[in-house]
């Protein structure tokens, strides 16, 4: 059911605009998070690229912790364990990896393309909802001048 904004009275539209705030301040969010992850597959996608022949018994630097780290070598330039979450791990070649990563890089596009008309529409009806509310104010605060001047 559609509301005309000029029905709702100024504290209606406050709560309204309050409500818009909090979806705006939620889609956003969704698409930050959405954004973060996508760029860890699509590091994960590339950092793929040193796993070749040529690097295979190379040392490396594995790490524990964020900032721990111990030395290794790498023995299986054809093989990785993948998390495919909830603390499973697969293991796949190189290339299964790559398109895993891809269809997840793809998957989280689409669901950002969903959410961003969603986050466009929100702003549109609070910019539309200041609107009214700017019109009802300065309605207002003529009333109360024309008032003042009747009285005087």
């Amino acid at each position: 059911m559609a509301v005309n904004l000029t029905d709702l009275s100024l504290p209606q539209l406050e709560g309204l605009k309050t409500q818009l705030d909090q979806e705006i301040e939620f889609l956003t969010s969704s698409i930050g998070q959405l954004k973060v992850v996508q760029t860890k597959y699509v590091e994960a996608k590339d950092s793929l690229n040193v796993l070749n022949k040529n690097n295979k018994g190379k040392e490396l630097l594995v790490p524990l912790t964020s900032s721990m780290y111990v030395p290794g070598t790498l023995n299986d330039v054809e093989h990785v364990l993948v998390d495919v979450g909830t603390g499973y791990y697969v293991e796949k070649n190189v290339e299964g990896s790559k398109a895993f990563f891809k269809r997840k890089i793809d998957f989280l596009t689409k669901q950002i393309e969903k959410i961003q008309p969603a986050l466009q529409e929100k702003h549109a009806m609070k910019q539309a909802v200041i609107e009214v509310m700017n019109v009802k104010i300065q309605q207002l605060q003529q009333s109360q001048q024309a008032a003042v001047t009747t009285k005087a």
